[in-house]
Formats: C-alpha cells, sequence, structure tokens
C-alpha cells in the first residue's frame, strides 16, 4: 500500500512525547521550536551557569600559586640563582665597604650586588651580567610562547580541551622549577627561564579566559546597557580579590628567598626556593582540573591566523592590550630600579630590603579589596581605576626621580612601596576587567593569549629597561615616569571606555532591541543579574 502524502511529512515530538503534525502550523509545540536552537546558541555564545564559591576560592587560590612567577621567581630568585654561579666579582673602586655614593655598607651586601651587576658572563666577546643573562632568557621564552599561543587559541575558545591545555602548560613549568641546581653552572638556565616563561603565559592566558567566563556566569552572555554596572562589580570583585591572593604569594616566596639567603650555601638554599615555587604552582593545578569550562561546540572552526587576530577588530581591545604594555612596562622598571637603588647605593640593611618586599607585596593584599566598595560609590569602571593607578605610579616615580640623590629612610621607603604597590595592583587587575569587557562572547580565550603575551613582554621591558645601568636609578624613574604618562594619554584620547568595548563585542545592548529567545539572553540577563550584587556581598563575608 502506498503511504498517503500525511505519512509522508515529517514528525516531531514534543516534550511531553507526543507526535506533532507539521502539516499545521505548530502552535501546541512553540516550546519545541524555540527549544531546538537553544543548545547550538548555548554553544555560540557561551552560556554559561553561575560560578560556586568553590569555583571562585580556586580561581583564587590558582592566582596565588602562580602571580609570583614574573614578579619574584624570575626577576629576584633565579639572577640570585645565576650570581652564585659565576666567579666572584673584582673589588670595585670604592671598595667593600662604601657604596657607588660613597655611602657606608656591609661588605657581603655589597658583593651580592655586585655580583649581581658585574658583567662576569662573556660570549663571542659581548659581556653579561646575571642580569642581563635573566633578561636574555626571558626573551627567549616570550618567543617560544608566541607560535604556542597561536596554536592554542583556537582550542581555548573551541571544544573540550582547555583543561589539558592548561594542565600541560602548569605541569612542564613545575618540571622546570625542579632541576635548577642539578647542575651549578649559567648555561642551562635559558633553558629552564625560557620554560617556565612560556609555562607561564600559557597558564596565564587560560586563567584570564575563566574569569570571562565566570563573569557571564554571574551576569549572562548579553545584557542590556542598564545592566552594565553589575557587570562592572563582579568583574572588578573577581579580577581584585584575586590580585590581592596573588600578591599574598608573592610575599610568601619574597620571604621565603630573604631567609634562605642568610645560608653559606646560597646555590643550594635558593635551588630550594625554586622547588617550593614549583610545588606551590603545581597545588594550583587543583583549579585547572577541579572546574570545567568549556569552549563552544560547532561544526565549523574558523582557521587558527583569522582567529588570532580577530582581536584588532576591536578597537577598544587594542586601547586596553596599549594600556597592559605600558602598565606591565612601568610598574616593573619602576620596582626594578628601586630594588637595585636600595640595594647597590642606598645599601639599606637586609632585614630592611625584606621589610620593602613585604610592604610590596602585602599592602596590595588590603588595599585592593578595600578599593572595591570605593569603586562602586564613585560609580568608576575599569579605564578610570587604570587611570588612578597610572597616576599613583607617577607620583612615585616622580619622587623617586627627584629625591634620587638625596638619602631615603625607613618611612620614605615603606610609603614609596604601599603607593607604588596598590598602583601595581590597580593596573593588573583592571587591565584584564578592561579586555575581558571588550571581548565578544566565545573569544575570550584568543583575547587572554594576547592579554598574557603582552603583559609579559612589558615585564621583561621594564626589567630590561631597569638593569640596563643599574648605577642610574634616575633612569629607571624616567622611564616608569615617561611609560605611565603614555598610558594615561592613551586611555584618555585613544576614547577607549569599558562600556564602549562591551557594546563593540555585543556582550551589550540598548534596552531598546529586542531580546533572544534563548533562557538568560530574551531579558537581557535580567535573570542573572537578579540579586548579582547581593551574591557578592555574601561571598566576600
Amino acid at each position: 500500500m502506498e503511504e498517503t502524502s500525511q505519512s509522508k511529512r515529517p514528525r516531531l515530538t514534543s516534550e511531553d512525547g507526543q507526535e506533532v503534525n507539521m502539516a499545521t502550523p505548530d502552535v501546541h509545540g512553540a516550546g519545541t521550536k524555540i527549544r531546538r536552537p537553544k543548545e547550538p546558541y548555548n554553544g555560540y555564545s557561551g552560556f554559561e551557569e553561575q560560578p560556586t564559591k568553590g569555583e571562585v576560592f580556586l580561581w583564587y587560590l590558582y592566582e596565588m600559586c602562580s602571580y609570583f612567577i614574573l614578579t619574584v621567581l624570575i626577576p629576584i630568585v633565579f639572577p640570585l640563582i645565576i650570581s652564585q654561579t659565576v666567579a666572584q666579582p673584582p673589588e670595585p673602586l670604592t671598595g667593600w665597604s662604601k657604596t657607588h655614593k660613597g655611602l657606608a655598607c656591609r661588605p657581603k651586601e655589597m658583593q651580592l650586588y655586585e655580583a649581581l651587576t658585574h658583567r662576569s658572563i662573556v660570549i663571542n666577546g659581548s659581556k653579561l651580567s646575571p642580569l642581563d643573562w635573566t633578561s636574555i632568557s626571558w626573551a627567549i621564552g616570550i618567543i617560544v610562547a608566541g607560535p604556542i599561543l597561536s596554536f592554542i587559541s583556537v582550542p581555548l575558545d573551541y571544544g573540550t580541551n582547555q583543561q589539558l591545555v592548561a594542565g600541560a602548560a602548569t605541569a612542564v613549568g613545575t618540571f622546570f622549577c625542579l632541576p635548577t641546581g642539578f647542575f651549578k653552572t649559567r648555561w642551562i638556565f635559558p633553558l629552564y627561564i625560557m620554560a617556565i616563561v612560556a609555562a607561564n603565559i600559557i597558564t596565564t592566558a587560560a586563567h584570564t579566559r575563566h574569569l570571562g567566563f565566570m563573569v557571564r556566569g554571574y551576569v549572562g552572555s548579553v545584557i542590556q546597557k542598564n545592566k552594565f554596572p553589575s557587570r562592572r562589580a563582579v568583574a572588578s570583585w573577581l579580577s581584585l580579590y584575586a590580585t590581592a591572593a596573588g600578591c599574598l604569594g608573592s610575599a610568601l616566596i619574597s620571604s621565603f628567598t630573604y631567609q634562605m639567603l642568610h645560608h653559606s650555601e646560597k646555590f643550594i638554599s635558593l635551588w630550594v626556593v625554586s622547588i617550593f615555587t614549583g610545588l606551590i604552582w603545581l597545588i594550583g593545578m587543583s583549579h585547572v582540573f577541579a572546574v570545567y569550562r568549556p569552549g563552544a561546540s560547532i561544526s565549523s572552526r574558523p582557521s587558527t591566523r583569522a582567529h588570532l587576530f580577530s582581536i584588532f577588530k576591536y578597537r577598544h581591545a587594542i586601547g586596553s592590550l596599549a594600556a597592559v604594555f605600558l602598565s606591565s612596562f612601568a610598574t616593573m622598571c619602576i620596582f626594578a630600579g628601586a630594588v637595585l637603588f636600595l640595594v647597590g647605593q642606598q645599601c639599606i640593611k637586609p632585614i630592611h630590603v625584606l621589610y620593602f618586599w613585604l610592604m610590596y607585596f602585602l599592602f596590595p593584599v588590603f588595599s585592593l579589596p578595600l578599593l572595591h566598595p570605593v569603586q562602586q560609590f564613585i560609580k568608576a569602571d575599569a579605564v578610570r581605576m587604570q587611570l588612578l593607578g597610572f597616576l599613583l605610579s607617577m607620583i612615585t616615580s616622580g619622587s623617586g626621580f627627584y629625591f634620587r640623590k638625596k638619602n631615603w629612610h625607613g618611612a620614605h621607603i615603606f610609603l614609596f612601596a604601599a603607593i607604588q604597590s596598590t598602583a601595581t595592583g590597580l593596573l593588573h587587575a583592571f587591565g584584564r576587567v578592561f579586555l575581558m569587557d571588550c571581548s565578544p562572547a566565545g573569544k575570550e580565550g584568543v583575547f587572554s593569549a594576547w592579554f598574557s603575551w603582552v603583559r609579559s613582554v612589558g615585564l621583561f621591558a621594564g626589567f630590561t629597561f631597569a638593569l640596563a645601568v643599574p648605577h642610574d636609578v634616575g633612569r629607571s624613574f624616567g622611564i616608569g615616569f615617561l611609560c605611565a604618562t603614555l598610558g594615561i594619554i592613551a586611555l584618555i584620547f585613544g576614547n577607549v571606555d569599558n562600556f564602549g568595548g562591551a557594546v563593540a563585542a555585543g556582550t551589550v545592548r540598548d534596552d531598546g532591541e529586542k531580546g533572544s529567545p534563548v533562557h538568560g539572553l530574551d531579558n537581557g540577563g535580567r535573570g542573572e543579574t537578579k540579586g548579582t550584587l547581593q551574591t557578592l556581598a555574601k561571598m566576600e563575608v
């Protein structure tokens, strides 16, 4: 028997198991029609569930276990280790008991300073200091990380391999922290530093990507402009507290480094510090495998080249990257220059060096969380908070340049550390908030890759310029002041802001625009933003 034309028509089964006849208008099955595009839409738009307290805590934990890599391990610990592999530097013209400024100093402090700055490494006629050797190794790590980031930019945003990428990079970085004392030779350290820097850049990209996903989980993927203050509150809260946790980890490593420097066998003692940092970094891997935020699931992925350079279509994102580079450059240049100045020219007591490090890394643990309610009260976005950070950097670098020929006392040193550390924390925390606001849903991975790489380039450049003339702190403070000024100019005259970036990225729409049929998007994110501030208050407590 021939099938009737009605039997040939496709049938659709509704949610209650009844067949829906497609020959007539599908009124009773309208809910099914709406639900059909939901899964692919969610896969593309990145609809996310609200993070749990445990997920937020683990995200903070990873920041605490990795932030010190580019703030303490590379610029402080590794130069100290390399200085123990070279020959003892010759006695300076002023002797071991006086600084280059003629101030009295203990011979041990001057010998350590000269070991760091003396160009005792000879390569093809070029003479390099342990600080220079660290800088070159850092540059190699940045170069190596570039192609890797371009290769993983698509997997960071699509598919389910994000945990594999972050976990493998963390494992590689941790591994190369362990054998740094096996061979007491300077030639092996470029390999260690290169691998650690490249691994840290990759893990920072994955970590920053997760910030964008958590913000979407709290406020929704697409929100109306009257809900943008909720997104601003959530993103700044997450980033500020994470930066505070990272500073806490840096304080721990810096104090442990100071303690190990007092041992007679400094090379072995500093090797223990490197092992300790690797183990702490490994603890942060718990966040990688305990929290799963996969990327979009679509049939055809974009090409690596198109996806990697898609960020250049967003003007506000480019302005954000410029601010990230200038802020990283300025803060590292000021910090490295100040440490060399205090140790080599002021020759402050060793215990005061520890106090300076603790003030620099511990003060943001308290100041940054306290600035969050202030930011909400004055309704300042990430750009304005970055401007505040640049302004504070201008104050410290300008004051340091003006008083560079004076003798600094303890109160001056600690005030300098408190102000500059707050500026550094603000610039780091709101730099990534700004970039995530400029990122379209589904492109957080590639935007985070650019953030991580540009930040590392800025830190490397600041470190390199600070040590180029270690006996001239005026150069470090002057360049830091210039970069902070350029950062303010770029943000003000670059005509960039958070809200404009979010609108260009498609994550914020006008109140009059039609909503999406997808749950959580049809009401401009009202379902997700309802109670967001109350949730923040509960989690802060």
